[in-house]
């Protein structure tokens, strides 16, 4: 049993990851020094996680004084439609944050693969932000250049348009165009890995990865404060990062507690399998790619 003075129930514990049960509200004021946190905390009352609630007011200054400087944050959330309006719960929670001293570094968009509510009075909702939040400049940018472009190969003539109206050409003009290109800020990922039934709202193991390689390095310390199926516990463990995953629901916590102990150290090949191009055009691509090659 733990000590009264301990703000968790259980803490498993090992060299490369550290998972409390309990509430983030009480846990978070003991750590320090993380490096980067993503996470899909509940939102707008979508979900009941059999009845816990958590504080957005409080949890968010937590967050924030346990991030090093140039810390980030991917806050991956949406909103619920009520009475006919969609709550914009996510951008006052984003405001808070800048309001607390971050900057918001990049608003990316997790399009999802299907549609789970179809709507008959506006446009089928099929994504979720990702706010990029950081303290300071984020110090580890790596960028993903894993997106084919069309013109791969050929000459770059362009021109960027002035304030003034007036065209310059660009820097780069009479470059040959590079295979890969940096990935856009609008994530196409399929919803079918392990986990994804273990939870009632999982975000694909694709997505956590992707951002643990963005953002930050090997050997940094990943923060989930709601960990649930401990998706991103995963990822950081096959990335060769450290986690630290805090759950106050003990069935959910089970769970993320088994999947990451079963997670490994990818190796090289592994992890260029999964650095793949995700957004489900790459395949097109490619063969456009290779079609305007064979007429040169």
């Amino acid at each position: 049993m733990p000590k009264l003075s301990e703000p968790w129930q259980e803490k498993i514990e090992t060299e490369r990851y550290a998972l409390y049960l309990g509430d983030c509200l009480d846990i978070l004021p003991t750590l320090e020094s993380i490096h980067l946190v993503i996470t899909s905390p509940p939102y707008d009352n979508l979900r009941t996680y059999n009845g816990y609630l958590w504080d957005f007011e409080k949890v968010a200054p937590q967050i924030f004084c346990s991030l090093v400087e140039g810390g980030v944050v991917v806050w991956v959330v949406g909103d619920s439609t009520v009475n006919g309006s969609e709550t914009g719960t996510s951008m006052r929670q984003v405001l808070r944050f800048m309001e607390l001293g971050m900057r918001l570094h990049d608003t990316m968009i997790y399009e999802k693969a299907s549609v789970n509510f179809p709507e008959t009075t506006r446009y089928y909702q099929i994504f979720e932000f990702m706010y990029v939040l950081s303290k300071g400049s984020p110090r580890a940018i790596n960028l993903l250049h894993d997106r084919p472009n069309l013109w791969a190969g050929q000459k770059v003539h362009s021109t960027v348009r002035n304030a003034d109206g007036s065209l310059t050409p660009k820097v780069c003009i009479g470059n040959l165009t590079d295979e890969f290109g940096i990935r856009y800020n609008i994530w196409r990922i399929p919803h079918n890995l392990p986990g994804r039934h273990l939870h009632p709202a999982t975000f694909p193991e694709a997505l956590a990865f992707d951002h643990a390689r963005s953002w930050s390095n090997n050997e940094d310390t990943l923060l989930d404060p709601f960990m649930g199926s401990g998706t991103t516990g995963v990822a950081a463990i096959k990335l060769g990062r450290k986690f630290i995953g805090i759950e106050i629901d003990p069935t959910y916590f089970a769970i993320a507690a088994k999947r990451i102990a079963e997670a490994r150290l990818e190796t090289p090949a592994e992890r260029a399998l999964a650095s793949l191009p995700r957004d489900g055009t790459a395949g097109d691509l490619k063969r456009l790619i290779a079609k305007r090659r064979s007429k040169r």
